[in-house]
């Protein structure tokens, strides 16, 4: 079994050597970094460090955001490694996977992130009901108003293409082509 450290800074400016200094106290033989947003999916010390690890080891980070990009994605990875056998510390939290305490506090939070996410889709889904109810709709305003179809016709009736056209009002070809096609307003 081996400790296996990842430690992120989400600038180049940030200095790691706080979260290196815990994870070696912690015994990780392998460390792996990266200096990028821990929004960005394509961090290849993330990629690594996954790659690297075997049945039997433990990933370790410092804090629990330095791992996941949100709550779902910590718990996705995390149950990912549980797949393969490997378990997850967090030093900051004191949460270790690989104790039946530690999955209970991981599982807790997994319950309660995917509560979270249900309440956000239901509140999603009745905002939505009584704004429809309301008669509006949602999306983004149409790029082209009355005036802006106005004045597309008759840059077209003095003979001008739908393209020519698009671009003296500076908007898309297609959106230009979708009012005139619905006639819109």
């Amino acid at each position: 079994m081996a400790a296996v450290g990842y430690a992120r800074v989400s600038t180049a400016d940030q200095d790691l050597a706080l979260q290196l200094d815990a994870l070696a106290a912690a015994g990780c033989t392998k460390v792996f970094e990266d200096r990028a947003s821990g929004a960005r999916a394509d961090r290849p010390g993330l990629r690594a460090a996954l790659d690297y690890l075997r049945d039997g080891d433990v990933l370790v980070t410092w804090k629990l955001d330095r791992l996941g990009r949100s709550l779902p994605h910590l718990i996705e990875t995390v149950a990912a490694l549980e797949r393969r056998g490997v378990g997850f510390r967090s030093l900051t939290e004191v949460i270790d996977t690989t104790t039946p305490g530690g999955r209970l506090v991981f599982h807790l939070f997994a319950a309660l992130g995917q509560f979270e996410r249900d309440l956000i889709r239901e509140r999603t889904r009745a905002g939505l009901a009584a704004a429809a109810a309301r008669g509006q709709t949602g999306g983004r305003r149409p790029v082209v108003n009355e005036e802006k179809l106005r004045r597309a016709r008759e840059h077209i009736t003095r003979g001008l293409t739908v393209r020519e056209a698009a671009a003296r009002l500076k908007v898309g070809k297609t959106a230009l082509y979708e009012a005139l096609k619905a006639g819109l307003a």
